[in-house]
């Protein structure tokens, strides 16, 4: 029961970060009146909060790995809170801009560090089930405490939407303090050979995959409110129903694409961006359209969510011996898209294109993510191929079997791994969580 309530009061924290990151989509309109500025201007908000976690992420994973987890964990919920306050009472943009930088930058690492707490509280069949839960408190975000905030701000101000997250930072701070015990943390492995991984070209493509082609859906997602209401004419009151429906899309994503990464991690991330364009490219020609619109909504959270997971899965099968840094840079990464996407949609909007012109520079940055996944999964089949000597002709057993530590994902039917090869496949619940391990998105 202890080990529940710790993991608990994980999952609240993930709650408010999750609270955190998206909640300022819903309310731009508002920002933006305001502080008297345009919406490309407020939508640096979103922007800000993304930097910071790119920041943050794999800072604070190489500054705090030798400090005690609980008090880590502590200390990351504080900068949270004063982000989150400090938004609250923010009196000028710039203000609000700097506090939603503070804001994000523990959130790759509080995921991160309360993934692998959750992970070492429960028994080692049940270390999957632990962490998993901590990050249901993400996915009830964007269904519960985004649309929330949203319904704040439209009925009280945006002031009031941050003072809920710094409230459920307080929460979260008191759960810690009441529930989780002392975990030390483990020994820090090599820097120098965790930063050797990042020099991989599979480790590269898929980081550049998920920071420019992740960085299409949030070309429309931070600009969602003034889309809803100005061009598919939804009233304002409604806007929070819109961002609950691309929060049940992502949970179905997340639920749809277990059994896809597991048959093939490479096709699925191919479907992923390729569905993701298409949605774009439909959001932009029937946007004013208002079941259109809402279904082109619940779609980008359903295929962002099989994009982002088969890249961290990806990300992960590639960096098996640096996955701390490695997930801290996925969360960077899948941040960068963010701040990437709301600026470029900014960008157009700001030149007079239209509330439609997100939609169609989403499905550009797609287009160039598109090719850069296609290139890695070659890249990766050509290695896997090499990497197969056969010197004993078509009869012999080994024939047309991939060297040991090779991936067998998407090969040919009838094709076995050697002792000791990777399947290519999704970790085992327990083998560690892409996003949770250090996490990475």
């Amino acid at each position: 029961m202890a080990a529940r309530l710790a993991v608990f009061a994980l999952a609240i924290g993930a709650f408010g970060i999750g609270t955190a990151e998206f909640a300022t989509m819903g309310l731009l309109p508002q920002i933006a009146a305001g502080f008297d500025a345009s919406l490309p201007e407020a939508g640096h908000a979103v922007s800000l909060y993304a930097l910071g976690v790119v920041v943050g992420a794999p800072l604070i994973t190489v500054l705090g790995a030798k400090v005690d987890r609980r008090r880590l964990l502590l200390g990351l919920m504080v900068v949270f809170v004063l982000g989150s306050i400090g938004s609250t009472l923010a009196p000028s943009l710039g203000a609000l801009l700097g506090s939603r930088f503070l804001t994000g930058l523990p959130h790759g690492a509080f995921l991160g560090v309360a993934g692998i707490v959750a992970a070492s509280l429960a028994r080692p069949e049940r270390r999957g089930t632990a962490m998993a839960r901590v990050m249901l408190g993400l996915t009830v975000s964007n269904i519960v405490g985004v649309p929330a905030a949203a319904a704040l701000g439209a009925a009280f101000g945006w002031r009031v939407a941050y003072a809920l997250v710094a409230a459920i930072g307080l929460v979260t701070l008191l759960a810690i303090l009441a529930l989780v015990p002392t975990t030390a943390p483990a020994a820090a492995p090599s820097m120098r050979g965790e930063l050797r991984t990042l020099k991989r070209r599979q480790v590269i493509l898929t980081l550049i995959a998920g920071s420019v082609g992740f960085g299409g859906m949030f070309a429309v997602y931070t600009y969602i409110a003034p889309t809803m209401t100005d061009l598919t004419g939804i009233p304002a009151a409604g806007v929070p129903w819109v961002l609950v429906c691309f929060g049940v899309g992502m949970t179905a994503g997340s639920l749809i694409v277990g059994p896809l990464v597991d048959r093939s991690i490479e096709r699925t991330a191919l479907l992923g961006i390729g569905g993701l364009g298409i949605v774009l490219l439909t959001f932009g020609a029937l946007a004013h359209f208002v079941w259109a619109a809402i279904a082109c909504v619940a779609l980008l959270g359903i295929c962002g969510s099989i994009f982002t997971t088969a890249l961290q899965v990806r990300l992960l099968r590639d960096s098996r011996d640096a996955p701390s840094l490695a997930a801290a840079m996925n969360h960077a990464a899948f941040n960068l898209a963010n701040a990437i996407g709301a600026f470029l949609g900014g960008v157009v909007i700001d030149a007079g294109l239209g509330l439609r012109a997100p939609a169609l520079t989403g499905a550009g940055l797609t287009a160039i993510g598109l090719v850069v996944t296609a290139a890695a999964v070659v890249t990766h089949a050509r290695s896997r191929s090499r990497s197969v000597i056969d010197l004993s002709g078509p009869g012999s057993p080994s024939a047309g079997t991939p060297a040991a530590g090779t991936s067998t994902a998407d090969a040919p039917a009838g094709r076995t791994p050697a002792a000791g090869a990777s399947t290519g496949r999704a970790p085992a619940p327990g083998a560690g969580d892409p996003r949770g391990s250090a996490p990475a998105d």
